[in-house]
């Protein structure tokens, strides 16, 4: 069995990504919404070259958005790429994860979306800070449809991809290294005037104050993510 979770865990699917193979039957994923690419337009310095560079890393951008099944059941399935520009929230990705969950509306999927990013893309400015509103108005049109959303916290979640569609699941799990914050320590601190308490911004402090609902090691997500759609599978 361990050998099984090892091999799986290190086998990556056809998209590339680790995360695809851990959560999808194989050979189900079905890239979604290919082909969008980032532009500069406040002609940020330095941003065309990121831009480039993080497109040899990571072809699908910030997010990579597709359709695939786990155990049978479909679903849409969202993964951020940290590859890209440290995954953070642009146009682009706003533009795919909003995409992503008009089409599990509209087919009346569930949505998976794994985040890890370093939170909105100071280089876009408000074209950045508008994908939070962007994406949190498309889940909730998708919980308004009455379907299933799970959010899986990955290190780090951050900024305002946190403060936006990662923690709207209707069940939010993270990983035990899970780093889950707004803002970094020490601004928090200046901003308050106080000493923060140990291990703030952990999975497990996060668990603690009601922010997830539980923290699963790596090789239990596929069973709980299988276990979660299947209680939450629409009725043929």
């Amino acid at each position: 069995m361990f050998g099984f979770l090892r091999n799986l865990l290190s086998r990556k699917g056809a998209s590339g990504d680790p995360w695809v193979a851990l959560l999808t039957d194989r050979g189900s994923f079905r890239e979604l919404f290919a082909g969008f690419r980032s532009a500069n337009p406040l002609d940020f310095p330095g941003y065309d070259a990121k831009i480039a560079a993080g497109y040899e890393k990571s072809p699908a951008e910030a997010v990579l958005t597709g359709e695939a099944s786990l155990e049978g059941i479909p679903f849409g399935l969202g993964v951020m790429q940290t590859d890209f520009v440290m995954g953070s929230l642009g146009s682009v990705a706003g533009e795919k994860i909003a995409l992503l969950a008009e089409h599990c509306e509209g087919r009346r999927l569930p949505l998976v979306m794994v985040c890890r990013s370093g939170g909105a893309r100071m280089q876009e400015g408000l074209y950045s800070l508008m994908q939070m509103a962007k994406t949190s108005a498309a889940i909730r049109r998708l919980h308004k449809a009455g379907l299933f959303h799970l959010s899986i916290l990955a290190r780090p979640t951050t900024g305002g991809v946190a403060a936006s569609f990662a923690l709207q699941g209707d069940v939010v799990l993270a990983e035990p290294d899970a780093l889950v914050a707004f803002a970094g320590p020490r601004v928090i601190e200046q901003v308050m005037k106080q000493k923060l308490p140990d291990g703030f911004q952990s999975a497990g402090f996060a668990l603690e104050h009601g922010f997830v609902d539980a923290v699963v090691p790596r090789d239990g997500m596929r069973a709980t993510c299988a276990s979660l759609l299947k209680l939450h599978a629409e009725a043929p």
